[in-house]
């Protein structure tokens, strides 16, 4: 697993196509730590904490998650601490945490277009033995924000309207200046990968107004504020020229 430092208290580790592995964050607070997204395996989890320890980082005591989507999530049985995630996050894993992770099961979500074919193939590559796979819900939930003080640095969660997912939430942490948006800037892959524009101007509107330098993406390099308020504004006149 490749991991970077970000700024003095923020480190991330790489997104792997593969399996479709996003990005981890980490804060090192002086009391706690927080990781943000919990992986889509419980190997996922593991090299990240490995990653952690050569860096002589302590795990982390609370797991925030962005959104309900597997590669996000499904690593959060494995994790340390307490996890906090949106009510709607929570909500749509208590569904998934009753289904059934067989093969024939998979194959009627797909056939209902409850699942689709591309997580249902990195599900498949992530776990070669679908029996492994175990979702369950987080400790803590939220509707609007929570701050979490981790002793020297906060982090601030807010959740906004995105075109990707009704539960994204994206977490700011004001004292570095680094915002993490998960997959906030995405199209709804399970709403035929429609890019709701009232939904993408309100979270221009929210990025706009959170103060950061540096933004963090579920799969992508991290880049400036002005560079993914630039994407953002160009899918947006993409989809009002469509």
């Amino acid at each position: 697993m490749e991991f970077r430092q970000l700024t003095d208290r923020v480190f991330y580790s790489m997104f792997d196509k593969a399996a479709d592995r996003p990005v981890l964050g980490y804060v090192n607070g002086q009391k706690y730590s927080l990781m943000i997204d919990a992986g889509n395996s419980q190997k996922h989890v593991e090299l990240f904490y490995e990653a952690l320890c050569r860096e002589g980082l302590k795990k982390p005591g609370i797991t925030a998650v962005t959104h309900w989507h597997w590669d996000h999530t499904f690593g959060m049985n494995a994790v340390e601490g307490i996890t906090i995630s949106h009510k709607k996050t929570n909500a749509k894993l208590a569904e998934m945490a009753k289904w059934e992770w067989t093969d024939a099961e998979m194959k009627k979500r797909l056939e209902a277009k409850v699942e689709i074919e591309f997580a249902d193939t990195s599900i498949r590559t992530e776990y070669p033995q679908l029996s492994e796979i175990r979702v369950v819900t987080s400790d803590l939930s939220f509707v609007e924000s929570i701050e979490i003080d981790m002793g020297d640095v906060v982090a601030e969660l807010y959740h906004v309207e995105s075109p990707h997912s009704e539960d994204c939430i994206c977490i700011l942490v004001p004292q570095e200046r680094v915002i993490f948006i998960g997959d906030a800037v995405g199209v709804d892959y399970y709403n035929n990968c429609c890019l709701d524009k009232d939904k993408l101007r309100s979270l221009i509107t929210s990025m706009e107004g959170f103060d950061f330098d540096i933004c963090v993406m579920g799969h992508a390099e991290p880049m400036s504020k002005q560079n993914i308020l630039n994407i953002m504004h160009s899918l947006m006149d993409r989809q009002e020229n469509e």
